[in-house]
């Protein structure tokens, strides 16, 4: 027995090392891991809510309409150009058009699938809903957020699997571990509720969050597995481009079944429409990632790549997002997404709560 000590007495050393560590970086980036969470939860239905919030109103989609539509947009002052067409994600037959403007600036022009233009403002201006999107995604402030966002989520993962680790129960204790204790001292009973809740949603919060911190850095990913972009020689512009109604159509016609997803017009060294696709199986709920290339000048297919056809570490990236917002097990996954959102909320109050009481019964 006596020779077990030294290995006992350093592995309750190491543990009391990591607890410490733990407790740590959680007191250090509590507001921020709450802000996230919070803020998480509040976006996983803005796509929805803000369609909402505009109109009721629905009208099916007509792809000549909506190109009417957008060629008076454009053309009505010198200079402006259609720069991308996307699905709003929320009521089914609307779109988000982005308008670029002399001087840099660039419209946003929200219409019904008729073309009818429900909003028009600048890009750069965002409601409540848009401005929580902006915090939870890069904390408004463009690339430099997204890699603070990125390295908070990788702190935050790497916590997640040392409170797992300085946790998880011994062989036949899980019971014991997984039920609260309503008695005793008030450092013990914030103790066993911290453990218990950590433990009932760990492993579904190590899955997302991994996702997220993965889409923050998602250029580095790709390169790193290996998911090249489609690179295709440029087409030089020799006419005028054909119209969306067009492109889309070709686009359409190359994956059956597809539904449109998102446009990029040709730009002044390439002219090829960029179509995105939601093909039928797809695990994304409204974003699909089917990519279609078009010759503005023909209208021909350049390029087809349904998702079923995409690599294994092309499907891999473009997965993460369906991942991290629950859009792979549909609306029960989003709503599954926002209760371990409420589940990290709840851990870092209940961590707060056991500092502080534990600070309280030193001081007595």
């Amino acid at each position: 027995m006596e020779s077990q000590t030294p290995d006992t007495l350093r592995r309750a050393g190491s543990r009391a090392r990591l607890v410490t560590a733990h407790r740590w970086i959680s007191l250090g980036a509590a507001i921020f891991w709450l802000v996230q969470a919070l803020t998480g939860v509040a976006i996983l239905f803005h796509w929805e809510l803000e369609d909402r919030a505009l109109s009721a109103v629905h009208r099916p989609t007509d792809i000549a309409a909506l190109e009417r539509t957008i060629d008076g947009l454009v053309g009505s002052e010198p200079g402006r150009e259609l720069k991308s067409l996307w699905v709003t994600a929320g009521l089914p037959d609307r779109y988000d058009v982005t308008i670029a403007e002399p001087g840099g600036r660039q419209r946003a022009i929200r219409l019904l699938g008729d073309g009818t233009i429900l909003r028009e403002r600048d890009k750069a201006q965002k409601g409540i809903l848009g401005v929580l999107v902006g915090v939870h995604q890069s904390l408004l402030s463009g690339k430099t957020g997204e890699w603070i966002v990125g390295i908070s989520g990788l702190l935050l993962l790497s916590n997640l699997i040392l409170g797992a680790w300085t946790a998880w129960p011994g062989r036949g204790s899980w019971r014991r571990a997984l039920r609260p204790i309503a008695r005793g001292a008030p450092a013990a009973r914030a103790y066993s509720w911290h453990r218990a809740v950590g433990l009932w949603a760990i492993a579904p919060a190590l899955v997302l969050v991994t996702a997220g911190v993965l889409l923050r850095f998602e250029d580095g990913v790709s390169r790193l597995v290996g998911a090249e972009g489609i690179e295709l020689a440029p087409v030089a512009q020799e006419s005028a481009p054909v119209g969306i109604a067009r492109a889309v159509a070709s686009a359409v016609a190359a994956i059956p079944g597809s539904k449109l997803t998102a446009l990029n017009a040709p730009v002044q060294d390439d002219a090829t429409y960029r179509v995105r696709l939601l093909a039928p199986g797809e695990i994304r709920r409204a974003y699909g990632t089917s990519i279609v290339l078009i010759d503005a000048n023909s209208g021909r297919v350049r390029f087809v790549r349904p998702a079923s056809e995409a690599p294994a570490a092309r499907a891999f990236v473009d997965g993460l997002y369906a991942v991290h917002t629950g859009e792979i097990a549909g609306t029960t996954g989003r709503l599954l997404v926002g209760l371990v959102g409420l589940w990290l909320a709840t851990m870092v109050g209940l961590g707060v709560l056991l500092w502080a009481r534990r600070r309280r019964k030193r001081g007595k």
